[in-house]
């Protein structure tokens, strides 16, 4: 059916249609999910906002064991409201991060399924860039989650079994694109990471699911106004893809396109670089 009725009910009918063809699926039931996580414990990083919250909630909702965290104690506390466990920590923080990790493996035993969320976002140039803001950038990103995993993996593969969910970002697929570079590498090097450790940890029976979001309107991309109209998912949307990921337990989750956005950046370097040469008004 084409939409071309220029109301606000028409514009919003046609931007969820374009927001769900170009983000991946979900596609289970409550059901489904209820079965694969009532009375499990999940650990969700990046639970007090977007789609960690969504994610924790809905867990919650289907019977799951959650335990949530996030730097914000009090956004937490709001987002669990007596329905999950509250871990305040800062990502960025190796010590906070270990501390973090003994506490759930003290309280609670090896996760069930740990959900690699927490992200930090920044779209910037590099004339007005600082290498503090990669750094802070890949704390959160990158080293930050592998010191969780290092410290989580050896109990969970002792015990035999778990599944690691990432969600990461379409950004790791197609060709870097100018003020992204922060951002990209560092979603990018934890993906490597990820796919690299799934191998090893697979053969003490922990699975893992990659999945590659596309846009979610968060307060996290809201700041971007070259976002604003692009199809995208609501918090809740993709929720329902790290349900899929966690019931389905597939290697990996993206976009209809993606696949093919990735074998096209492989032979359309020169172009594609060429194409988005750019220089930054001042």
């Amino acid at each position: 059916m084409i939409i071309r009725d220029g109301t606000v009910a028409a514009r919003v009918a046609r931007s969820r249609l374009a927001g769900a063809l170009m983000s991946p699926r979900g596609g289970v039931s409550d059901e489904e999910l209820r079965a694969a996580v009532a009375g499990r414990t999940v650990l969700v990083t990046g639970a007090s906002y977007g789609l960690g919250a969504a994610t924790a909630r809905m867990l919650a909702d289907a019977g799951a064991t959650v335990l949530m965290t996030a730097r914000t104690a009090s956004a937490l506390a709001e987002v669990a409201d007596g329905r999950g466990h509250c871990y305040p920590a800062d990502l960025s923080d190796p010590d906070a991060v270990g501390a973090l990790a003994a506490r759930v493996l003290a309280e609670h035993g090896p996760p069930d399924v740990v959900v690699s969320n927490a992200g930090k976002s920044i779209r910037r140039t590099l004339a007005a860039s600082r290498f503090h803001d990669f750094q802070r950038t890949a704390a959160v990103n990158y080293l930050g989650p592998v010191r969780l995993l290092l410290d989580l993996l050896p109990a969970m593969r002792e015990r035999g079994s778990g599944h690691l969910v990432n969600v990461s970002t379409i950004g790791v697929l197609v060709p870097p694109g100018p003020r992204w570079a922060a951002y990209q590498a560092s979603k990018t090097a934890f993906d490597v990471f990820f796919r690299s450790a799934a191998m090893e940890a697979a053969a003490d029976g922990v699975t893992a699911t990659s999945i590659y979001m596309g846009l979610i309107r968060t307060r996290m991309s809201a700041p971007t106004a070259s976002l604003a109209n692009a199809p995208g998912q609501t918090p809740d949307e993709a929720a329902r893809v790290v349900a899929r990921a966690i019931v389905k337990r597939p290697g990996k989750i993206s976009p209809w396109w993606a696949d093919l956005a990735e074998l096209g950046s492989a032979v359309s370097r020169r172009p594609w670089e060429a194409a988005v040469k750019w220089r930054p008004r001042t």
